[in-house]
């Protein structure tokens, strides 16, 4: 079983072969460049260096979401291309969840924590006893609440992510549990990791077509929240002149959700300007 992955999630960008439980090649950089830019070619060089026939891929695994808006649309728009082009399968594995699968064995609780903006994090819990197990969906959260709930819980915890620097002041001064950070050798997205769950989703039958497929983004994109904000306020013509319409604090609670609250159905479809524009992906939490 021969599985290519991409991960596209956040500032990382990583895309990955794995066959039989093995990872026969991965690439991964993290560094600011559009994933419009580097996805294709980082596949094109996995494929050249391993001698990968494209067709001979069972298929096509890619992180869902949540994470950065242009991010996500890139890598679906990619995986969706792919799918219709081979004519293969899509398995649509959380990001959060693939995350997690980074620590595949640890003890205690495994918190990948990805930042929102606005000590907003995307988040989940996860442990694993004989198996994987979810404790915590994938959800928009006030870090303040997480650590809250993480102190309730009486266990230890594992973060990984890219919101840990902005969370780290608040961890040190509110947490009362024992806590780590993941090294830096699995502490961000690897499309490896989108590709060993992917496995196993594939076993199970959970595949999609590339048409099905549309990535989770947990909350609405910040161009949303502010036509809804400008509604409200009477100041839709402000906006259409290129005046800025503050959000407020009341609406950043996951786009207008409770906090911790998982935003269900909130999938948008990605059209072929997904994969255009230059703008560093992460900008559009």
């Amino acid at each position: 079983m021969k599985i290519l992955a991409i991960e596209s999630s956040s500032l990382v960008a990583s895309v990955a072969v794995t066959e039989d439980g093995v990872t026969v090649a991965e690439y991964t950089v993290n560094f600011k460049k559009t994933h419009s830019q580097t996805l294709l070619p980082m596949i094109d060089q996995i494929a050249a260096m391993t001698e990968l026939d494209m067709d001979s891929v069972d298929a096509i695994a890619v992180s869902g979401g949540p994470g950065s808006f242009t991010g996500l649309r890139i890598g679906s728009a990619t995986a969706k291309g792919l799918g219709l082009a081979l004519k293969k399968p899509l398995i649509h594995v959380p990001t959060l969840d693939a995350m997690a699968w980074n620590l595949y064995g640890a003890s205690g609780l495994i918190c990948p924590v990805m930042d929102a903006r606005r000590n907003q994090v995307y988040t989940g819990l996860y442990r694993f006893e004989k198996d994987f197990q979810i404790v915590m969906e994938s959800c928009a959260m006030d870090i303040h609440d997480l650590i809250q709930r993480l102190n309730e819980m009486g266990e230890r915890v594992i973060f990984l992510g890219d919101g840990m620097p902005v969370c780290r002041k608040f961890l040190e001064e509110e947490m009362t549990v024992s806590w780590d950070f993941a090294p830096a050798q699995c502490n961000r997205q690897r499309a490896a990791s989108v590709a060993a769950l992917g496995a196993r989703y594939l076993e199970e039958g959970k595949v999609e077509s590339a048409k099905e497929h549309r990535p989770d983004y947990l909350r609405k994109a910040q161009a949303e929240r502010e036509l809804e904000e400008a509604k409200r306020q009477g100041k839709v013509k402000e906006l259409a002149a290129g005046h800025s319409v503050g959000t407020g604090e009341s609406d950043m609670v996951s786009g207008g959700l409770k906090t911790g609250e998982r935003m269900e159905g909130q999938k948008a479809g990605t059209g072929a300007e997904a994969g255009k524009g230059n703008a560093p992906e992460e900008e559009n939490r």
